[in-house]
């Protein structure tokens, strides 16, 4: 139905954080969320239960006031205590705890660390797919500065990866996804060069898993590489890669 889609479209497909579309979605949403505006698709409860999907931002001063409404406080408490993106703002919320119950769950939640407890464990073992790149891979081959232009747009950007460096290499990189397994980016020197986060994007697009709530983004992913440039490996890991220095000369 219209409904689904539409739903669907402002879950999904909408960026999270202080984007100008942000800004738009974060309006609509307290509005609902606080009964000032009717939605048959949404509910109170569900409003804020989208606010809390947006990091930060635009969402964060709406969940704050919902702290104080019986409707939507659960809801709200719940979100705040898995954001960590909330700057000046954790004042506010400090200052509530002392009278809101709600507001000192949330501040317990954070000295308990919550946020990153209650995420899944690695895992023991994974297997892999190896994507083998020889040689040195430096930035610029991951993330052409002659396609800088789309750096924003990551899918389109990542259309552009490893082309001047190798032949076919998205064929390749889709012909061993059909083998059913998650691919690993192998080289013998990876991310050397100018530090820009778009290399390690596009990597993650190709080999790295969607990240709930937020389009055109992937994190996980798995690099290894008898060097890793320190920036690079930085980058990747910030970015929810799994990146590791070894000896690849083995890995084909």
């Amino acid at each position: 139905s219209d409904d689904d889609f539409f739903l669907d479209l402002l879950t999904h497909r909408v960026p999270p954080g202080v984007d100008e579309a942000a800004y738009v979605k974060a309006g609509f949403l307290n509005s609902v969320a606080k009964g000032d505006q009717a939605c048959r698709a949404i509910s109170q409860k569900h409003a804020t239960f989208l606010l809390g999907t947006m990091l930060g931002g635009y969402s964060i001063t709406s969940l704050i006031e919902l702290l104080d409404n019986d409707e939507t406080a659960e809801a709200a408490c719940e979100a705040l205590s898995h954001t960590i993106l909330i700057y000046e703002a954790h004042q506010s919320i400090l200052e509530k705890s002392s009278h809101n119950t709600y507001a000192k769950k949330i501040v317990d939640s954070w000295a308990e660390g919550d946020w990153f407890t209650s995420k899944d464990p690695l895992s023991e073992s994974i297997k892999a797919i190896v994507f083998r790149v020889d040689g040195e891979t430096n930035t610029d081959d991951l993330s052409p500065a002659t396609e800088a232009w789309s750096r924003p747009d990551i899918p389109l950007h990542a259309k552009a990866m490893l082309i001047k460096k190798m032949d076919k290499p998205l064929e390749t990189i889709e012909k061993l996804k059909e083998k059913g397994l998650p691919l690993a980016y192998v080289g013998d020197v990876v991310g050397t060069g100018s530090s820009r986060k778009s290399a390690i994007n596009s990597v993650l697009w190709h080999m790295g898993e969607p990240i709930d709530y937020i389009p055109n983004k992937n994190s996980g992913g798995i690099v290894l590489g008898g060097k890793i440039a320190p920036i690079f490996f930085n980058t990747a890991e910030d970015s929810g890669a799994l990146p590791i220095q070894c000896d690849v000369s083995k890995l084909n």
